[in-house]
This record gives C-alpha cells, structure tokens and sequence, in this order.
C-alpha cells in the first residue's frame, strides 16, 4: 500500500495528476453552464507564480444575469507551508507544498437570486521527515437575501444527495461543519444558509477521499442551477436591490477575516486579482442599520441566519 492509502499504489505524482484532471473538465463544465444562462463570455486569464505554478482566472462582469462570476483553478508550489493551511496540522508547518484548487463565488444582479459560492481543493505536503502529508478540502454554500423555503429545500437535499454514496453522517457532519465555518461571530450570524464543507480529509485513503471530493464537485451546478432559473427574472426595485448591496457587506467581511482560502492565497503568493475575485463589484454598508418588523428583510435575519435542520423542517 502507498502512502496515499486505498487500494491503488498511487504516488504523490499520480494523485496531482488526477486530480488536476478533474478540476479542469469541472471548471470546463461549470463556466459553459454560466456562460449558457447569462449568454455573456467570461474573460480568461492565465497566470504563473514566480515561486511554482499558476492557474487561470475566470471572470464575467455586468452579464444579463451575472453582476460578477469568478470561477478560479489554481496549481502551486512552495517552498514553505502557509500557517493558514497548517494549524491543524503543526508537524508541517514551513514544510514544501503543493496545492490544486478551484474555487467559484457568482453574484446574480437579481436580489432574489442568491449568491453562491463552491471550492474544491487538495493539497500535499512534503515535510524533511517522514511521508508525504495530504488531503482534500471543499463544500458549497448559498447566501440568499430573500429566501424561499424550496429553494433552501432544494439546496440540501442535493448536499445529501452528494454525500449519500460515502455513508450515513457524511452530510450531517459536513452541514454542521459549513454552519460552524461560515459564521461571523462579530456579527452573530450565519453568512447564509449553509450547505456543505469538509477540510483535511484523507479518511479510507486516497480513492474515498478523491470521490468525497469529486461527488461535491458533480453536485454543484444540479444544487444552484434550478434556483438561479426560477429567481433570475424576479420583479424587484430599488429597496431589494438596497438591501442586496447591504447584505453583500458581510460576504466582504467574512472574506477578508475569516476565510481559510482567501488567507492561504494571500499568504502564499498567490494572485491578488484572483483571489479577491470573489467580492462583489457593488456593495455598501449603513451604520446600525436593522430591519423594519415584519418586513420580507427581518425573515432574513429571524429565521435564516441561525443554524437550522432545514431537511426535517421543509420536507
């Protein structure tokens, strides 16, 4: 048996090329899938990194229903291991690396239609002792400002149905995972209604994790795809475009203090434009702003801002 685990005798060689493999037939999918419903073209570049790799950077702007949609694939090398990366594992803390990735955010210009986020990751790290050290990362998650109880529905039973496959738990640990993760405790609230997410995942060696990885991956456009179609034409006006802008804020917020993938690209190197491709192209923020009572923006913040088990309570 490799180092990697699993049946195959897989080398760290074989396991990058694999998995680069997949994550670029899925950037291919997903960015034809975008570019079919907005009927814009995203502008494409590539780029390289003095100190190992590159990657290709995705964006659409201003489209007929992108306000902006940033799909990024990356593959880097380093000569010393992010902290952001290596806090739960000290023993590879500086230690060389290498990291794939693909990371989407997509901001519909319609307030009803929600923002969206997905990223799929592996990484190896190759420490002056010992075997190689790797695992998987990912997850999707949703950020409705106006949310409709099916389209929550929707989202997780396609979550589970992405996780069925790896046995009973997977999607409960990983939805609570995601409520944990995508939290902002200065502001006591969820970013969204969550979904999914896993980091450091080498459980049953490299083909279980590998599949745990691909499954989110295949099950992303069939989870968003079917909401972004029944909210892309929503009535709105200048009050839910208002409040779309202001809610945006806290996607900026959590980005830029909390989130694991932005900071390691920043700490390793990485591309600025490409990692920051993710915040919105508008956004604004009030001070001490609160919702009216019983308005469609409090049902926001009293009923979906707060960790819910969504698939006993909609089913």
């Amino acid at each position: 048996m490799s180092e990697f685990g699993g049946s195959g005798n897989w080398s760290a060689a074989d396991a990058s090329a694999a998995v680069k493999a997949y994550l670029a037939l899925l950037h291919d999918r997903i960015t034809a899938a975008v570019e079919a419903v907005d009927g814009g073209k995203f502008r494409c570049d590539a780029w390289h990194r003095p100190e190992g790799g590159g990657g290709e950077t995705r964006v659409l702007t201003d489209g007929a229903v992108f306000e902006r949609a940033g799909i990024g694939f990356s593959h880097v090398f380093g000569a010393k291991m992010p902290q952001s990366a290596s806090n739960q594992r000290p023993e590879i803390g500086g230690a060389p690396f290498e990291a794939l990735g693909l990371s989407l955010v997509f901001h519909p210009r319609n307030p009803y239609a929600p923002t969206t986020h997905a990223n799929v990751r592996f990484l190896i790290a190759s420490p002056q002792t010992g075997p190689a050290v790797w695992w998987f990362g990912g997850g999707f998650d949703l950020t409705p400002y106006y949310p409709f109880d099916e389209d929550v529905l929707h989202w997780h039973l396609t979550a589970r149905a992405a996780c069925l496959p790896f046995g009973d738990g997977l999607y409960e640990k990983f939805k609570t995972w995601c409520d944990r993760y995508f939290f902002l405790p200065h502001r006591n609230e969820t970013r969204g209604v969550g979904g999914l997410f896993f980091d450091d995942l080498n459980d049953g060696g490299f083909e279980r994790s590998f599949g745990v990885m691909k499954s989110v991956g295949d099950h992303f456009l069939p989870a968003y795809m079917p909401i972004l179609e029944r909210r892309k034409a929503h009535a709105y006006g200048e009050r839910e475009r208002e409040f779309q802008l202001y809610r945006r804020g806290r996607y900026v917020e959590f980005n830029l203090i909390y989130d694991r993938g932005t900071l390691f690209g920043l700490q390793s190197g990485g591309r600025s434009e490409s990692i920051l491709m993710s915040l919105p192209p508008r956004v604004r923020w009030e001070y001490d702003w609160r919702p009216a009572p019983g308005s469609p923006e409090a049902r926001l913040y009293e009923a979906f801002l707060k960790p819910r088990d969504y698939l006993a309570e909609f089913a």
